[in-house]
């Protein structure tokens, strides 16, 4: 794949190659889908992703497919927040307002153990900010049976559409509500295990993300 790969031709004004954009897009998501070649056919995955500085960390277990497939092979990432349903005065002009984020590079896989353990860490505390020192340490057998894959950032592009349908000229006196209805991702209140024993409150870093929005 070549840099040419991640230009945005299609409604190009959208496009942004920066990473400050690429960055707020990724941290605010959570699942990435992952896409590589099985047996000459393209195969995409979900899978829970987080930044860590100038890397994508992608977690899952050793024998999953996209971990195998992926290992030194070049893969293609992407990454979408829905913003709004956006609702024209025809069917054409209908949309959606996005942030998203199409990374190209290739997959390296943390075999050094130290390295692994903590990039693990890294990718409990982009979740919830605070966790790590609250849990029980990870078992040697745990860390064998995780695995972790990491791609760089350098290359990638993001785009956004915010704001109103784009409509016809001659289409805005049509008789017609149009406009957008904003979607959010929230965060909603704590539900306890059914198993917490008493006693044991909800921690601060919890009550924190109740309430946020991505």
């Amino acid at each position: 794949m070549s840099d040419d790969d991640l230009r945005i031709r299609r409604a190009a004004q959208r496009a942004a190659y920066d990473r400050r954009t690429v960055d707020e897009i990724v941290d605010a998501a959570l699942v990435a889908h992952v896409g590589t070649i099985r047996e000459g056919r393209p195969v995409v995955i979900p899978m829970l992703a987080v930044r860590d500085g100038d890397w994508l960390l992608l977690h899952g277990a050793p024998a999953a497919g996209t971990f195998r497939r992926g290992r030194g092979q070049e893969v293609c990432v992407e990454m979408t927040l829905l913003d709004g349903i956006v609702l024209a005065r025809s069917a054409f002009h209908h949309s959606l307002n996005y942030r998203s984020v199409v990374i190209l590079g290739e997959a390296e896989v943390v075999s050094d153990e130290a390295e692994r353990e903590r990039s693990l860490a890294a990718l409990v505390e982009r979740i919830a900010p605070g966790r790590n020192h609250q849990l029980r340490p990870m078992t040697d057998t745990e860390l064998r049976q995780t695995a972790v894959m990491r791609v760089s950032l350098e290359r990638a592009s993001a785009k956004v559409r915010t704001g109103p349908p784009i409509d016809e000229d001659e289409d805005y006196d049509w008789p017609v509500w149009a406009g957008v209805l904003p979607v959010t991702t929230a965060i909603g209140r704590p539900v306890p295990d059914p198993r917490l024993d008493e006693g044991v409150e909800v921690p601060q870093h919890v009550l924190d993300l109740a309430g946020t929005t991505r």
